[in-house]
């Protein structure tokens, strides 16, 4: 697939993000207007729970509002974390991008993690889509990312996510792999992947797209099963585009 096309089907898979803690109201103003482009419009814009009122209010026709919620640690308060979740989506939140408690999940502690992606889907509902967040670059092993997965898989979630973008290592065509191959393994294939942490350029986005195609089939790669995370990709992807090659 040649930049342009490649970058005209990105634009349409990405969820625009500003989590950066230090955004203000005209911050998420811009990023809602960014999110419709004469090219297509993002698949979502995903911010702080705090902004959502605002996001409403400027969000352009068929874009998607995403938020995060046990971000960025991953704790294990299951009770925080169904707060947190009726919370967003009473504020009107359409899809929750919840971290899972990957750090109890290094420990063996695999009926918590379980526990805490069954208790998100059922608070999100079939209405509201639930990406769990492994933080693939803290998992130390293409074996616990595949395991992850799987529990994610069985437990409910909509959507796998490599990373919250907080850590050393976030998304990797390695992780990619891993979980694409762990999604056409269960035959699930309404279950979602999601890049996200460091992907700042088509030649980065690009990678995910192809691996997406490979595994999972060019006609799974739509907005309801692919997903790229970022916040500065969208003026490379246009700058593309506009060069023409």
């Amino acid at each position: 697939m040649d930049d342009v096309t490649a970058a005209k089907t990105i634009i349409r898979l990405l969820d625009l993000t500003s989590l950066t803690g230090t955004e203000k109201e005209e911050d998420i103003i811009s990023l809602c207007q960014k999110a419709h482009t004469n090219k297509g419009n993002a698949a979502a814009i995903c911010v702080y729970p705090q902004f959502i009122p605002i996001a409403l209010g400027y969000l352009p026709p068929k874009v998607n509002l995403a938020t995060v919620v046990n971000f960025p640690k991953g704790g294990h308060d299951l009770n925080k974390l169904e707060k947190e979740i009726s919370s967003a989506i009473k504020a009107g939140a359409d899809e929750i991008d919840a971290v899972l408690p990957y750090k109890d999940f290094l420990k063996g502690n695999f009926a918590l993690c379980s526990e805490f992606v069954r208790l998100a889907k059922k608070t999100c509902g079939d209405e509201h889509l639930l990406k769990i967040i492994i933080e693939s670059g803290e998992l130390q092993t293409i074996s616990n990312i595949r395991k992850a997965t799987e529990l994610c898989i069985e437990n409910g979630a909509d959507f796998i996510k490599t990373s919250t973008g907080k850590t050393k290592t976030s998304a990797t065509p390695e992780a990619a792999n891993a979980i694409l191959e762990t999604i056409r393994s269960s035959r699930k294939e309404n279950i979602g992947f999601k890049a996200s942490g460091g992907i700042k350029t088509i030649d980065d986005a690009k990678k995910y797209l192809v691996l997406a195609s490979a595994i999972m089939g060019p006609e799974w790669v739509n907005a309801k099963h692919l997903r790229i995370g970022a916040s500065s990709l969208l003026d490379n992807l246009l700058a593309t585009i506009k060069k023409g090659y």
